[in-house]
C-alpha cells in the first residue's frame, strides 16, 4: 500500500474511459466534460482524505471493502455534518466508478443503511454563516467614515460589500470580476457572470444592479467611485495592495473577500466566526424575504436553482412574522 494520496485518482486522467473502444473520442470528450474543474478538485480533496484514513488505519483504499467505507465515514461523524459525509461518500464513489471497477463498495446496502443512520442521528441542518442585514452594512459604512486608512481601500472595500450583497454574488464571483464583464447605463449596472459553482455547463449569467439615487447603499455609484478612484479600466475589478498601497495588476482571492467581511463586522462589534463572504450573499436574500419579495424574484438575483434554499430565507427572514406566541399574547386583553 502507498502513501501517495493521488494513486488511484482516476476522475482527472479517466484512463477506463479514455481506454474505452466502445465510446468516439467526441463521446469520450463530452463525458470528461461533465464535471467542471472545481469539482474535480474537491472530489480530489474527499479522495485524498479518505486515502488518508486509510493509510492510518493501515487498511485497503484500493480496492476498499464495504466495511472500510463504513467505519470511515463513522469516524468521519465525529467532527463532520451529514451533508459533508455524503459529498464524500459520492466522491469515492464517483472515483471507484471511473476506475472501472467491476464492484463499486459505496453501492454496498450495507453503506447506504450506515449512512443513513449517521443522517438521522446528526440531522442535515447546516447553519450557514450569520446573514449581513442592510443595518449591518450602515453600521459598516458609518464605522468606515472615521478609519485612518487610505481612501483607495475604502472604497475598494465598500464596492466589494455593496456589490456582494446587492448581486448576491458568491465570493468566488467577486473575485473573478473584471471590467469586461461590466456594462453600464442610465438603469445602473449589468454584470456578467462568467461561471459559477451553479453553473457546470458554462452558460454564463447577467446579474442586474439599479442605480438607489442619493444612497450610501448604491452599489453601482460605489463600482464607478472605485473604478475611476483606481483608474482601472481593464483586467480585474477588484485587487490587492502593495505594502505602499500600490495597486497590485492581479485579482484579489476568494479568501481575501471573507477576510475583509470578518474585518467590518468586528469593526462594528460583531463575531467574525458567524459571518464570511457568504453572508452578504445570504444577507440580500434574507433582506429580499423580509421586505416580501416573491420567491421568483430572489431567485432571480441569486441565481439559486432550487426554491428549497431560497425557501429557507423566508422562512428565517419570517420568523417572527405570524409566529403563534405573538398571535397568542398579542390578542390578550390588558
Amino acid at each position: 500500500m502507498t502513501d501517495n494520496s493521488n494513486k488511484h485518482f482516476y476522475l482527472r486522467h479517466n484512463d477506463a474511459l479514455l481506454n474505452s473502444t466502445k465510446l468516439s473520442m467526441k463521446a469520450k470528450q463530452s463525458i470528461i466534460l461533465s464535471k467542471s474543474e472545481n469539482t474535480i478538485d474537491a472530489y480530489e480533496s474527499d479522495w485524498s482524505d479518505f486515502v488518508d484514513w486509510c493509510n492510518y488505519n493501515h487498511v485497503e483504499y484500493f480496492p476498499a471493502t464495504s466495511e472500510t467505507i463504513v467505519n470511515y465515514i463513522n469516524d468521519l461523524a465525529d467532527y463532520a455534518k451529514a451533508n459533508t459525509i455524503s459529498r464524500r461518500i459520492s466522491a469515492i464513489s464517483e472515483n471507484y466508478n471511473a476506475s472501472g471497477m467491476a464492484l463499486n463498495p459505496c453501492i454496498n446496502p450495507l453503506v447506504k443503511n450506515a449512512l443513513r443512520g449517521i443522517r438521522r442521528l446528526k440531522g442535515t441542518f447546516q447553519q450557514g454563516k450569520t446573514p449581513i442585514l442592510l443595518e449591518d452594512l450602515e453600521d459598516i459604512f458609518e464605522a468606515m467614515s472615521h478609519l485612518e486608512v487610505p481612501d483607495i481601500q475604502i472604497m475598494r472595500d465598500k464596492a466589494i460589500l455593496l456589490i456582494g450583497f446587492m448581486g448576491a454574488f458568491r465570493r468566488s464571483e467577486i473575485a473573478a470580476l473584471t471590467v469586461e464583464h461590466l456594462n453600464f447605463s442610465q438603469q445602473g449596472l449589468e454584470i456578467f457572470v462568467a461561471s459559477s459553482k451553479a453553473d457546470q455547463e458554462g452558460h454564463g449569467a447577467i446579474v442586474a444592479i439599479p442605480y438607489i439615487p442619493n444612497s450610501q447603499f448604491c452599489a453601482v455609484t460605489a463600482m464607478r467611485n472605485w473604478l475611476d478612484y483606481a483608474k482601472i479600466k481593464d483586467g480585474p475589478v477588484f485587487r490587492g495592495f502593495t505594502k505602499t498601497m500600490g495597486l497590485r495588476k492581479t485579482a484579489i482571492s476568494d479568501k481575501s473577500i471573507a477576510d475583509i467581511v470578518k474585518k467590518y463586522v468586528t469593526l462594528i462589534g460583531l463575531d467574525p466566526n458567524m459571518y464570511g463572504a457568504h453572508s452578504l450573499r445570504h444577507g440580500f436574500a434574507t433582506t429580499a424575504a423580509s421586505y416580501g419579495v416573491e420567491e421568483r424574484n430572489i431567485m432571480r438575483q441569486t441565481r439559486h436553482h432550487s426554491v428549497n434554499m431560497v425557501r429557507r430565507y423566508i422562512n428565517e427572514a419570517n420568523k417572527f412574522v405570524d409566529n403563534p406566541i405573538s398571535t397568542i399574547f398579542g390578542s390578550r386583553r390588558k
